[in-house]
């Protein structure tokens, strides 16, 4: 733990608090998702193991509305046997670090979540802290966030995001591999659909194009694997992001969240890889379930901060991601507000989808949002998934806000270029040699929402420019 000795805190008086954690593991909200009641989830919390991540924290943001949960996914796999751990390619030391974070916020009325991915490469300053094993003094430093977890555990990690994002975190909870794995197994696996081959030797992932049912290890693989395109980790949020909704849409589904005697016996192996602050409890389980029962995997309330640098390099430390001040103070400003996160702009209702020259399976773009509306880029993106699009990952950040929506392109790619605006009617096509495959769609304040399109002849050829993102999709 970090931070000078303090005397311990009273204990809070009880209060609908929440919890929840992803991507490493979403047991927590399987749990509640279904609508079950407190009663059935009085108890369980004696299996949560308790860690004191709040000791020692001083010079804290003021709390806000609405409470705010820091989910942490950590590599540990102590309880996963050799053989699984050999299928899953989950050989070598853990590094002791967090794998995922996101910050979730409840609303005040307790009607809405929200969910904000933090990527593990963030750019950070860890603030300086005492090590209290070793009494040792560390003064501030540059890092990467992950890294605040092996320096000073829990409450370091708490400090940390605090100390870059404003916002008062009120629970915390960390899950591991196991706990992961677990909770797919017990709901019978989870379907995902992706458009293209997805392979990453780093982790074993092999997918063919198409829908698939995983299982816990192969979910893990699912959303561990950072090696599918160039946007690494960025893209991979997306990944976990989309696969927790269709988890909690399965768990809403599934028959052992509505036998309680089954119910028990596997929240009760489950909830034995969880850790959490003090606070956490069955109120916070329930309350926290039933906000994000209605998520969906095109749900504007998943947002990631948005980035000015994905390829930052820091002497000592390596290339890391570099957040967009303005951007992300909007964001984190919304989450203290107790305000939601996406401006929503409708897609243009026109009659008939435009007929393009090149399939938009085959076209990868990229989207800048250059306009004032946080989350636009994300939902700009998110429709143009529903169109077929090979979006890159998480929307990004323009440095500056832009008046005219442009499409750059290489002009190698002229046709994609041409079926892309077909989408974006009104954009600007802007040549740009050197590019590459990729279409970079920077948003205008002029945009004006997303056009359906189809391809001439459908696709079926599973083949397209370089690497491809997979994204998933929405399996009918």
């Amino acid at each position: 733990m970090t931070g000078p000795d303090r005397p311990p805190r009273p204990a809070p008086a009880r209060r609908p608090r929440w919890g929840l954690r992803l991507g490493t593991g979403a047991a927590v909200l399987v749990l509640a998702a279904g609508g079950i009641g407190h009663a059935l989830v009085t108890g369980l919390e004696s299996n949560i193991q308790r860690v004191d991540a709040f000791e020692g924290l001083n010079d804290r943001p003021r709390g806000s509305d609405g409470m705010n949960v820091l989910l942490v996914g950590t590599d540990g796999r102590d309880k996963i046997s050799l053989a699984d751990r050999r299928r899953y390619q989950l050989g070598g030391a853990p590094c002791h670090c967090t794998d995922t974070m996101m910050l979730v916020h409840l609303s005040g009325d307790r009607e809405r979540a929200s969910v904000v991915s933090l990527p593990r490469d963030s750019y950070a300053r860890i603030p300086a802290y005492t090590d209290r094993r070793t009494g040792e003094r560390h003064p501030a430093h540059p890092q990467k966030i992950n890294a605040a977890y092996a320096e000073g555990g829990p409450s370091l990690t708490v400090r940390t995001v605090e100390h870059m994002t404003g916002v008062h975190i009120d629970h915390y909870v960390e899950l591991d591999f196991t706990s992961f794995i677990r909770t797919v197994d017990v709901v019978g696996g989870v379907e995902v659909c992706t458009r293209r081959p997805l392979r990453d030797s780093h982790t074993g992932l092999d997918l063919a194009a198409g829908k698939h049912t995983l299982d816990g290890g192969q979910a893990l693989q699912y959303v561990r694997s950072r090696h599918l395109d160039g946007a690494a980790d960025l893209s991979r949020m997306g990944r976990q992001q989309r696969f927790l909704a269709a988890l909690l849409r399965k768990a809403t589904d599934s028959g052992v969240l509505l036998n309680p005697v089954k119910f028990n016996k596997v929240a009760t192996t489950m909830l034995g890889s969880v850790r959490a602050d003090r606070g956490f409890g069955t109120l916070e389980l329930v309350a926290l379930g039933r906000a994000m029962r209605g998520f969906t995997p095109s749900s504007s309330e998943f947002a990631s901060v948005p980035l000015r640098d994905a390829s930052h390099h820091v002497p000592g430390v390596g290339s890391t991601v570099r957040w967009d001040k303005a951007g992300a103070a909007r964001l984190f400003k919304a989450i203290r507000q107790d305000r939601p996160l996406a401006v929503r702009r409708p897609a243009r209702k026109d009659s008939s989808p435009a007929v393009v020259e090149v399939a938009p399976s085959r076209i990868r773009v990229e989207v800048v949002n250059g306009t004032p509306a946080e989350g636009l880029g994300a939902e700009v993106a998110r429709q143009l998934r529903a169109n077929g699009f090979a979006t890159t990952g998480s929307a990004v950040a323009a440095p500056a806000p832009v008046r005219r929506t442009v499409i750059s392109y290489d002009p190698g790619w002229d046709r994609s270029a041409r079926s892309l605006l077909a989408a974006l009617p009104g954009a600007e096509l802007r040549a740009a040699p050197g590019q590459g495959p990729v279409l970079r769609v920077t948003l205008g304040t002029d945009h004006r929402g997303v056009h359906r399109v189809r391809a001439q002849r459908p696709d079926r050829s599973g083949s397209g420019y370089g690497a491809v993102t997979g994204d998933q999709v929405d399996c009918g």
